[in-house]
């Protein structure tokens, strides 16, 4: 998989701002890939991480609804760490990269946007399998 941070991308969701409050949409055209499985983490401790994994296939975008946290992003090569904490902007990650999720605030809900159902043939859970399959 040749997929580096440089494919990362932070995805503006739409916002409607009144006097009332904001109203963000997600449709198929704010999102690059079809939409087959949506699931949030929440309750999360401040002191917890989310451990690492990273996908063969299966592409993402995570979206901080409430609060923040930190989602620490690994090519095999090079690594950097994104905070979300606006709920009008996800964070897309493509297949092959390694993701870890920090430093949840109080409060905080994280809601994922995927691109296929759960599969666990898809998934990279060995920090050092991931290393070779990169290779």
């Amino acid at each position: 998989m040749n997929s580096t941070l440089d494919d990362i991308q932070i995805i503006e969701i739409p916002k409607i701002s009144d006097i009332k409050g904001n109203l963000s949409v997600v449709e198929k055209s704010t999102i690059p890939f079809d939409i087959k499985r949506i699931f949030y983490l929440y309750d999360i401790r401040s002191d917890e991480d989310r451990i690492g994994h990273a996908h063969k296939n299966l592409q993402q975008v995570l979206i901080a609804l409430s609060g923040s946290l930190e989602v620490v992003l690994n090519d095999g090569t090079n690594s950097k760490t994104i905070t979300l904490n606006k709920p009008n902007l996800g964070l897309l990650i493509v297949p092959g990269i390694w993701r870890e999720l920090q430093n949840f605030s109080s409060g905080c809900v994280c809601l994922t946007i995927a691109s296929a159902p759960f599969n666990e043939a898809d998934y990279i859970r060995n920090y050092s399998d991931f290393l070779t399959y990169k290779k």
